[in-house]
């Protein structure tokens, strides 16, 4: 009976931590922006602004569910779920301890890569069923973005796979006991970083919803629910790569003295604090410079690092 229950316990258990995460990095992003940018954040709601998370939940769920009559309805509807529904089902094969994951997939990494593409049909659907420019140009901006992007980050990822020999994320932990990924990998790293800001679509590379642009992008005429959906979206994708980061480059759940779980919770907490400081500290490039940085710097580094790390397992197999 145990072994019924227990994936659906687990499975249980990582939707509401993952989506409780999410909506807790609401107030964190706040206040650690304020701290970098020297000013005052949340701090009225609650002690320390934490009941600011439940304001703005409120604020979501009572604002007016609006459809634009010149909208697509059903694809309108639909395009905000597409987004949550895949970057949860990634969460499936995310390792957070030897003994806690949903699914034990022999080609989790394939899984993880295939659910982050089809999350690119979200922000598309979204920009051409509202039936506005701007939300329009804001998804083709997001398709060539993450399409282009999404290249990088498989590539990124060759020099892990060759070196672990496995495309399971359990195997690819547990090959680091030795020695992390991210100082053999290092190449491997920047690029998959890079290419996961890109994904997410965070700051610098919110280019899809610059707001001096395109008003918001692909998500100007949603309002309410829908409009949290895609917040509550985006904040699961940060978490996400942030896991993805941890688990294929440095250790996973692999530390000292400390429960495995805890370890990883911790490495996941450093890069999630990490993106949040791009988005104080950087400026957003120009369009062009974006896929120029891709295709001119990117790819030509993933396929470096494919031929170095071949090269190596070749000599020293």
């Amino acid at each position: 009976m145990n072994e019924i229950v227990r994936p659906f316990m687990t499975v249980a258990v990582v939707l509401l931590a993952m989506l409780n995460i999410a909506a807790g990095l609401i107030w964190l992003e706040r206040r650690l922006l304020a701290l970098w940018q020297d000013r005052y954040g949340p701090n009225r709601v609650g002690p320390f602004g934490l009941l600011q998370v439940a304001a703005d939940m409120i604020k979501i769920f009572v604002k007016e569910d609006w459809t634009p009559p010149f909208a697509d309805k059903p694809v309108f509807i639909i395009a905000p779920a597409v987004i949550v529904v895949t970057v949860l089902m990634s969460f499936a094969i995310v390792p957070f301890a030897p003994d806690i994951l949903v699914v034990d997939l022999n080609v989790g990494l394939l899984f993880f890569l295939a659910m982050s593409s089809l999350g690119v049909y979200s922000v598309v659907l979204a920009g051409w069923a509202s039936g506005s420019k701007y939300s329009l140009l804001g998804g083709l901006r997001a398709a060539a973005q993450m399409l282009s992007y999404e290249v990088f980050m498989g590539l990124s990822l060759m020099g892990v796979v060759m070196l672990a020999g496995s495309f399971n994320l359990r195997e690819i932990v547990e090959a680091q006991r030795d020695l992390w990924f991210c100082i053999p990998q290092f190449l491997g790293l920047i690029v998959f970083i890079v290419a996961g800001i890109a994904e997410t679509r965070r700051l610098p590379f919110d280019l899809p919803e610059a707001e001096s642009e395109l008003v918001a992008g692909y998500h100007s005429e949603y309002s309410g629910m829908k409009f949290g959906m895609f917040f509550v979206g985006e904040y699961l994708g940060i978490i996400l790569i942030s896991s993805m980061i941890v688990t294929l480059f440095f250790g996973g759940w692999l530390g000292p003295v400390l429960l495995p779980v805890v370890w990883f919770l911790l490495k996941t907490f450093v890069f999630i604090c990490g993106f949040i400081l791009l988005r104080a500290a950087l400026p957003r490039p120009r369009y062009d410079q974006l896929m120029a940085y891709g295709w001119k710097v990117f790819l030509p580094l993933t396929l470096l690092n494919i031929i170095v790390t071949g090269g190596f397992v070749l000599l020293a197999g």
